[in-house]
């Protein structure tokens, strides 16, 4: 059984203007998902700015949002790490916090190869009962998870579940799909690519757009789940110009900056990440304001 199904958000970690985390708009913008129809929360991903996170900051958001969401849906921890120890703690933390998943970032900087990344999956997958999310993202990480690594660790850990595929490469995903006999649950990492990934039997996304747009991501996977894939289509299509927009740099960038413009106060980036380049933030507030959005 699937951890979700539908459009899961990975979710902004708002910050004060002192750069700590702001746990209390942290509470508000999960409401606000909630309120929305988001069908899981991601929290402590690369758009949550893990990585700029300390260990002891990084447990406490996955506490925190377990905690806040109260079982209302699932919450997915990641604790993707360089560093294999690193990322077996903070799973083990994730566990005991309560988390329903974990979504666990293939090793950056490192560059592993596929043996090493079987062997690092494994080793997590061994010391934790959570389902796990392997994430696959090479244009972050500069390594992609080979579709017969993940057949592997699929068929030899049975707690890794789902693939949350960012590659971008569909092909890549009909690979994995066709070695797992379709048994692992795929899950968008491109918001670009819902629909073409639901098409091929995908469960959902795990989406930076849900963070602006809450209600419309959830509704793409929902209309593709109830047989209405014209609808499905017309609304992934409609949202293109923001989704692009989103990413004109570095997420998550455009999406703080997006939340901060909707009056959604999330602060400011941690270094090394900056405020948005002019050009880049006019293209985004064009695009919201054709979508409607409003703006403070």
């Amino acid at each position: 059984m699937a951890i979700f199904t539908g459009a899961g958000v990975a979710i902004v970690t708002p910050m004060n203007q002192d750069g700590l985390v702001n746990y209390d708009k942290l509470g508000e913008i999960i409401e606000f998902q909630i309120a929305n129809h988001t069908d899981s929360i991601i929290i402590t991903g690369t758009t949550g700015e893990a990585s700029t996170l300390s260990e002891e900051e990084h447990v406490e958001c996955i506490r925190f949002a377990v905690d806040k969401v109260a079982k209302r849906i699932p919450v997915i921890a990641g604790t993707g790490s360089n560093c294999t120890h690193t990322a077996i703690y903070l799973t083990q933390e994730a566990e005991k916090a309560g988390a329903d998943g974990a979504l666990v970032v293939t090793p950056y900087y490192n560059k592993a190869t596929q043996k090493g990344l079987v062997q690092h999956f494994t080793k997590i997958a061994q010391n934790t009962s959570l389902p796990m999310v392997l994430y696959s993202v090479q244009s972050r990480t500069g390594v992609n998870i080979m579709p017969q690594t993940v057949a592997e660790l699929f068929h030899s850990c049975e707690n890794i579940v789902a693939v949350k595929e960012a590659s971008g490469n569909i092909s890549q995903v009909a690979d994995i799909l066709q070695m797992t006999q379709g048994d692992i649950d795929i899950y968008s990492g491109n918001d670009d690519q819902i629909v073409p990934i639901l098409s091929l039997g995908g469960k959902g996304v795990i989406s930076v757009l849900s963070n602006i747009c809450p209600q419309e991501t959830h509704d793409i996977v929902a209309k593709f789940m109830e047989g209405d894939m014209v609808g499905s289509r017309e609304l992934q299509l409609k949202m293109l110009p923001l989704i692009h927009a989103l990413f004109c740099e570095v997420n998550p960038i455009p999406v703080k900056t997006a939340m901060n413009l909707m009056g959604m106060e999330v602060g400011p980036l941690r270094l090394p990440m900056t405020p948005m380049e002019e050009a880049n933030k006019a293209r985004l507030i064009q695009a919201m304001k054709d979508m409607g959005i409003p703006l403070k």
